[in-house]
């Protein structure tokens, strides 16, 4: 029995060993020193900023898929009205235009390094107006919050880069290089002008140093574990796939069904996807958020994030379980949103369909995403067939002077919040520029709680009066080091 005794003290010495590697390389997963900002005091007009502001609201720019459902003369009079909101940009900017909503500003620099660009889109999704306390476009300031569609999805960039250039103009301020700022005003939809203009600088060999878009946020208890505030800036954004899972049959009365009907094909197949997600991948724009947020964490979470190499099947329960945006992050999420039947309650479907809404991580792409799904249905009778999708986005760089930029102009205008690069689960018109650029970054420019976040696209959009100064602060900040 003395090898049984030697077996028992090894096996004690190497579990020793795991256990002070794990606690070693836990310990040391600190904090990183959080660089100090000091931002010199800006002042602009605010009492015109806010009505500018109003003005934008009061337009229902409102886009859509079904053509009918627009008025295209709400687009026609906000643009109109920019040259009375923002005078200097007009008087100093040149103006080109794409697709009649698209606008394209260039301010000529003093040098002629790679230039800025700064992004938004000034249409909005629909509202159920009577869904909201106060009507969607009054643009009406209750108890210091501007009320309206757009507020935060995003008149509020769209306007706070309109009016810091303005007002730096009007001083006049001339870009050290060259400043673009880039609008879109069919974002919601997919719309042309984001692809038109990406073009328009592909076609020139222009390179951009920053190109800067709405994503991330200043958020607060958005990671476990996590006290203090942190600016999310989006370093690449996760593909969009929309896939049709069709089954046809002979049809006939639902008197005298046979055994495995288009729907309960449809069924199963949903089932083995939701038991079988696809595996848990890991990407670069994930794990930097995480090497850098999941330091500030609780014990649990930062043992599990300093050693992935022991835990990544531990971080794949806890996101199976929990889902939601940590889930996310690491892997594709599949989840059905529509679906389709017989026309009547007594008739057996002669074709069936579910729809299913996929977003691609930044490591797989579409054709990988199709062939996982056929696998895992892996029912012949089930039309498996993609709809539209986008792959993702490329991976943006954070060692360089861009996004350095970014970061410094978020540090003097939110001080002491920490700053993390992240993985933009949702998709904006950024990812059109990174066939150009490794330079995109996406953050809204705001501090914003759960309950604003949620109003997104939601009801009750709105935006504290202090949130839109901020914002014109950051974009006051960004210009001046263009």
């Amino acid at each position: 029995m003395q090898w049984y005794f030697y077996l028992l003290i090894g096996a004690g010495a190497a579990l020793l060993f795991l256990i002070l590697t794990v606690l070693i390389r836990t310990l040391r997963f600190r904090p990183i020193a959080s660089k100090a900002y000091a931002g010199e005091a800006l002042t602009f007009d605010k009492d015109a900023s806010v009505a500018a502001m109003q003005a934008l609201i009061r337009f229902k720019t409102v886009s859509d898929l079904d053509p009918k459902k627009e008025d295209e003369k709400e687009f026609a009079a906000l643009i109109a009205a920019l040259p009375s909101l923002y005078p200097a940009v007009y008087e100093k900017a040149t103006l080109t235009t794409f697709d009649g909503r698209a606008l394209l500003y260039h301010i000529k620099g003093r040098e002629n390094g790679a230039p800025t660009v700064l992004m938004a889109h000034y249409d909005v999704v629909s509202v159920q107006e009577s869904d909201w306390k106060h009507p969607p476009f009054c643009a009406e300031i209750i108890e210091g919050e501007l009320w309206g569609r757009g507020t935060l999805d995003t008149k509020v960039t769209f306007h706070s880069a309109l009016f810091a250039t303005n007002t730096l103009l009007s001083e006049g301020f001339v870009p050290k290089n060259d400043l673009y700022l880039a609008f879109s005003g069919g974002e919601e939809i997919n719309g042309p002008g984001a692809k038109n203009i990406v073009a328009h600088f592909e076609s020139l060999g222009i390179k951009p140093a920053l190109i800067l878009d709405e994503g991330g946020a200043v958020v607060e208890n958005f990671f476990p574990g996590v006290k203090r505030s942190c600016a999310m800036v989006g370093i690449a954004e996760k593909g969009m796939m929309n896939v049709r899972y069709t089954v046809s049959s002979g049809g006939g009365h639902a008197s005298a069904p046979k055994p495995g009907s288009p729907l309960v094909r449809l069924s199963k197949a949903c089932l083995k996807l939701e038991k079988h997600p696809f595996p848990l991948r890991p990407n670069d724009a994930a794990m930097q958020m995480f090497n850098t947020v999941a330091r500030e964490s609780n014990f649990l979470f930062r043992m599990i994030f300093a050693n992935l190499w022991l835990f990544k099947g531990a971080l794949d329960l806890i996101c199976r379980l929990s889902g939601g945006e940590l889930n996310a992050l690491l892997r594709i999420t599949v989840v059905f949103t529509q679906s389709e039947g017989s026309a009547g309650a007594n008739v057996l479907p002669p074709k069936a369909s579910l729809v299913s809404n996929m977003r691609l991580n930044p490591l797989d792409n579409i054709d990988d995403a199709l062939a996982y799904l056929k696998k895992t249905v892996n029912d012949d009778k089930i039309d498996i067939s993609l709809m539209m999708g986008e792959n993702p986005s490329n991976i943006s760089r954070t060692d360089v002077e861009g996004y350095d930029r970014v970061a410094t102009a978020i540090g003097e205008t939110w001080e002491g919040t920490m700053i993390s690069p992240y993985l933009m689960v949702q998709c904006s018109d950024s990812r059109h520029w990174s066939k150009i650029s490794d330079r995109v970054y996406r953050f809204s420019a705001m501090k914003l709680s759960k309950e604003e976040r949620a109003s997104i696209h939601g009801n009750n959009e709105r935006i504290p009066i202090q949130t839109l100064h901020k914002a014109v602060e950051f974009y006051l900040r960004i210009i001046k080091n263009s």
